[in-house]
C-alpha cells in the first residue's frame, strides 16, 4: 500500500487537487475535513463536539481524528493507497501515523506539499467560504485563527518529514488552477 499526505496551509488546493490525483493513482481520499462535516451533518455526538471546536477555528482531539483515518485504513478494500488530507497537522499526529503504518509494516510514500503566502490563504478561504456556503470559513477571525493554527502547529511538520526524506513542496499560488494541479501531478509521478 502506499500512503501519502497532501500537505500546505489552508486554503492552498488540496481538496482541489486531491481529486485528479485519486483517480491517477487509484487512491482512497481521505480527508478529515470531510470525515467531520459527515459526523456533523450526521448530527452525532461527535459531529456536535466538532462543530463546536471548527466554528472557532481550533482543532479536533488527536483521538477522534486517529480512530477515523484507522478505522478508514482497515476498511477501504480495492485502491493502492490512500491520500491523507487535513491529517496529521501536529507533531503528535504524525508521530501517531507513523505508528500505526508501523504496527501493519507499512511507511509513509511521501508528502505532497502545496504551499501559498498567508495572503492567498485569506482570499481563498474567503472566495471558498462564499462559493460553497461554509460558515466555519466566513469570519476574518476564524481565517486568521486558522492561519495561526497552521504556522504554530502544521508547519513544524515540514522540518520532521524533511528529516525523514519524505518532504516535497510544489507552488499552488497560480492563479490558474490547472497550472497548481500539473505542478502537483508532475510530483506524484515523480514520487510513484
Amino acid at each position: 500500500m502506499k500512503y501519502y499526505i497532501l500537505f500546505g496551509p489552508p486554503g492552498a488546493g488540496k481538496g482541489t487537487h486531491a481529486a485528479a490525483v485519486v483517480r491517477d493513482y487509484n487512491l482512497k481520499h481521505l480527508s478529515t475535513g470531510e470525515l467531520l462535516r459527515a459526523e456533523i451533518a450526521a448530527g452525532t455526538e461527535l459531529g456536535k463536539k466538532a462543530k463546536a471546536l471548527i466554528e472557532a477555528g481550533a482543532l479536533v482531539p488527536d483521538e477522534v481524528v486517529e480512530g477515523m483515518i484507522e478505522s478508514a485504513f482497515k476498511n477501504t478494500k480495492g485502491v493502492d493507497g490512500f491520500l491523507l488530507d487535513g491529517f496529521p497537522r501536529t507533531l503528535a499526529q504524525a508521530e501517531a501515523l507513523d505508528a500505526m503504518l508501523a504496527k501493519n509494516g507499512e511507511e509513509l510514500s511521501g508528502v505532497v506539499s502545496i504551499m501559498i503566502p498567508d495572503e492567498l490563504i485569506r482570499v481563498r478561504i474567503k472566495k471558498r467560504a462564499n462559493e460553497e456556503g461554509r460558515a466555519d470559513d466566513a469570519s476574518d477571525d476564524t481565517i486568521n485563527n486558522r492561519i495561526r493554527t497552521y504556522h504554530n502547529q502544521t508547519e513544524p511538520l515540514i522540518d520532521y518529514y524533511r528529516k525523514a526524506g519524505k518532504y516535497h513542496e510544489v507552488a499552488g499560488d497560480d492563479p490558474v488552477l490547472e497550472v497548481n494541479r500539473a505542478r502537483v501531478l508532475a510530483l506524484m509521478q515523480e514520487l510513484s
